[in-house]
């Protein structure tokens, strides 16, 4: 059964930053993409980041590009999205995904999502 479980949401001042983990199991971690998505109230819901399986190409949105970083530990089979810079545009739930694919186009939503974790930037 595949799972997926976040962590290391909260609240943070603007500016400030937190790290976002991802721990899976119930597939081979190594071989899959995997990704960050992200849903605020009355927003669409945004692909945030993403990695790939074999090669750890990566992709981010232009909303985080140069804030944001994703990392992949496979040997705990657990992925990270380091936030820094928060901005209160950044509050949202954000979600652990096991993709179809990453690519410089940006995630391909799978079907496996974690529970989601809530990130609060306040001004």
């Amino acid at each position: 059964e595949v799972q997926l479980v976040e962590s290391g949401g909260g609240l943070v001042q603007a500016g400030g930053s937190l790290r976002l983990s991802c721990a899976a199991s119930g597939f081979f971690f190594a071989d899959y993409a995997k990704g960050w998505f992200r849903q605020a109230p009355g927003k669409e819901r945004e692909g945030v980041s993403c990695i790939s399986g074999l090669d750890d190409n990566t992709y981010y949105a232009d909303s985080v590009k140069g804030r944001f970083t994703i990392s992949s530990d496979n040997a705990k089979n657990t992925m990270y999205l380091q936030m820094n810079g928060l901005k209160p545009e950044d509050t949202a739930v954000y979600y652990c995904v096991l993709l179809w694919g990453c690519s410089g186009d940006g995630p391909v939503e799978g079907d496996y999502w974690g529970q989601g974790t809530q990130v609060t930037v306040s001004s």
